[in-house]
């Protein structure tokens, strides 16, 4: 006999793949980068979806890195050279593979270790609503009811 699986087994699955399908993906990767070399990771990203990009050199030489983006049809649409850390965000114009690289090839004898952190996807508010919550920080420049005075400079 055949095994099945209880309707709300079903249900439950459905339920997690679409939770699942609304969630932002993204990777977060250290690398070394050789001097002399360059790197490129490549990410499918659908038409009018945010992403980012944010990067820092950890270590090596003075901490510099080249850094470019490129969308689907080879347009750079991000391009920062010798940073340490810099950070990127887009919204897709066109559906399809987008490339971001590191480059090190201006250096001939030091090697990098670089982080990076890419997310594609809108990031959910962590409460719902929030936009039209009242924080802490939203009151911050209502809190005092007199002005503070301007900060003096020792002479």
């Amino acid at each position: 006999m055949g095994s099945t699986v209880p309707r709300s087994a079903s249900v439950l699955l459905l339920l997690l793949l679409l939770l699942q399908a609304e969630q932002p993906r993204g990777a977060e990767l250290t690398f070394e980068l050789p001097d002399n070399a360059k790197q490129c990771f490549h990410e499918e990203v659908e038409q009018g979806v945010k992403f980012s990009l944010d990067y820092q050199v950890i270590t090596g030489g003075h901490y510099d890195v080249d850094c470019y983006v490129e969308d689907p049809q080879g347009n750079t649409i991000y391009r920062e050279t010798k940073k340490q850390y810099d950070s990127f965000t887009y919204r897709a114009e066109v559906k399809g593979i987008y490339q971001f690289c590191f480059s090190n090839e201006f250096s001939t004898f030091s090697h990098k270790t670089v982080y990076f952190d890419f997310q594609v996807g809108d990031e959910p508010p962590i409460l719902p609503d929030m936009g039209n919550r009242v924080t802490a920080l939203t009151q911050c420049p209502n809190a005092s009811p007199t002005p503070t005075p301007p900060l003096r400079v020792p002479v």
